[in-house]
């Protein structure tokens, strides 16, 4: 089968195997996303060798016959989360295996990735798509969850009451500014390209950038760093207010200067926010609360997938996805 795989600093489509199912599902994937974090690994992030990506959404060709396979039947759309947890630890027993100690990760830590006709994953990992949700949407599954994962962990981010900045305009950043609206927040969004900008204008959300926003002074409650640089963390520090709580969602290749001093005097919390429940996503995407297709800059075969990547990279784009088909 197809694969896009990374290693030695560069990604090419290869020939690959066919995965066996050894008790996982096997989806073949209709569409494919590629995320900031699939250009970060090509660069070197995680140190991940073998196939990247893990947005997909695709249709379940064999469910695989373990945990969690009789609740699934071949033909079903699905999506899936991408942590595969070991299943048997306190973490994973409570259902939760994002931060199970020996968890593989889709395409980014001991796991290939879904940038290939088939993808295998545990099948208590899929996640079955409502029938009114067609497959570009879909797609959006998992950085949608990840954007409402900014309330699992910091929920006042969604008190209409709180002043609420989201730092970045790419993907994730639009993202998480529209699941805040969605949710009755009135936050900020801060970014520097117009076009991307225009995006969440067009559905009411506050703008501005980095200069409009420090105007302002520090009078943030909460800032979400989604910006996928090293300078958004000090932008963020810029604008919150003492005892204001920091959110990092940006994951890149290299590291962050802090001053600690500042958090420590400020009394700043500081939280991570990784991946989120498909669940809200799939929910926000059933009852059209939030439609993302103006995300979507441009669908590629797979055959051109080293292409897909570079042009992802590109200033100005936002989702490429690529269609397996």
């Amino acid at each position: 089968m197809r694969a896009l795989r990374v290693g030695d600093g560069a990604a090419s489509l290869v020939e690959i195997e066919r995965p066996e199912p050894r008790g996982e599902a096997i989806v073949r994937v209709t569409l494919s996303g590629i995320c900031n974090t699939d250009l970060e690994i090509a660069r070197g992030y995680a140190g991940f060798r073998g196939t990247i990506g893990h947005e997909f959404v695709g249709v379940i060709e064999d469910p695989g016959g373990g945990q969690g396979s009789d609740r699934i039947a071949r033909g079903e759309r699905v999506v899936g989360e991408i942590n595969a947890g070991c299943g048997g630890c306190a973490r994973c027993r409570t259902g939760d295996p994002r931060h199970c100690s020996t968890r593989t990760v889709l395409g980014i830590v001991g796991r290939d990735g879904a940038h290939a006709d088939l993808v295998r994953l545990p099948a208590r990992n899929l996640v079955r798509v409502p029938d009114s949700v067609p497959d570009t949407a879909a797609v959006f599954v998992e950085p949608l969850a990840a954007a409402c994962g900014v309330l699992e962990r910091a929920p006042l981010a969604g008190d209409p009451r709180a002043r609420v900045a989201v730092i970045g305009d790419g993907k994730l950043g639009l993202l998480c500014a529209m699941v805040l609206a969605a949710g009755g927040a009135r936050p900020l969004l801060i970014g520097k390209h117009p076009a991307k900008l225009a995006l969440a204008d067009r559905r009411g959300i506050e703008i501005a950038d980095a200069a409009q926003a420090r105007q302002r002074g520090r009078i943030f409650d909460v800032v979400v760093e989604a910006s996928g640089g090293a300078t958004g963390f000090e932008l963020a520090l810029e604008l919150l207010q003492p005892q204001g709580t920091l959110v990092l969602k940006s994951t890149f290749h290299g590291l962050t200067r802090v001053d600690a001093a500042r958090l420590v005097v400020e009394e700043i919390t500081v939280v991570g926010s990784r991946c989120g429940r498909f669940a809200p996503a799939l929910d926000l995407l059933a009852r059209g609360t939030l439609d993302p297709a103006d995300l979507i800059s441009e669908i590629l075969p797979l055959d051109r997938g080293a292409a897909a990547l570079a042009h992802a990279a590109a200033p100005g784009v936002l989702k490429v996805l690529l269609d397996a088909r």
